[in-house]
């Protein structure tokens, strides 16, 4: 029987790189960083805060997103949004998810027969 650790492990890095592609589309609609952990959680993708914070300042420097600050508000809050590079950038990965997803149904269903 599998170990709970070794699963634990498996779907961390499984989720990895799923994380990018769900900030990214969650993005689409301008959010700060603490109710993008809420609505991330909320769909199945939980996030520690010390993960989601410092890849939303990666994404951001690497011009998938980009950032403002909402003063109005008594406590400043910095807004994120998925820029045209993300938006470009979340287009290929999703294509590369899709192609993915196909490869591994068609195995799954090459074992099955």
């Amino acid at each position: 029987m599998v170990s709970e650790e070794v699963l634990r492990t498996h779907l961390q890095e499984l989720r990895r790189g799923t994380v990018v592609v769900a900030s990214l589309v969650a993005l689409r609609r301008p959010d700060y960083g603490y109710a993008l952990l809420q609505r991330l959680g909320e769909h199945g993708f939980p996030v520690d805060a010390n993960t989601l914070y410092p890849l939303l300042r990666r994404l951001e420097e690497q011009g998938l997103l980009t950032s403002e600050w909402n003063t109005e508000e008594s406590r400043p809050r910095k807004f994120y949004r998925t820029s045209d590079d993300g938006e470009a950038m979340l287009r290929r990965l999703l294509d590369d998810f899709t192609a993915i997803q196909t490869s591994v149904n068609g195995l799954i269903q090459g074992v099955d027969r």
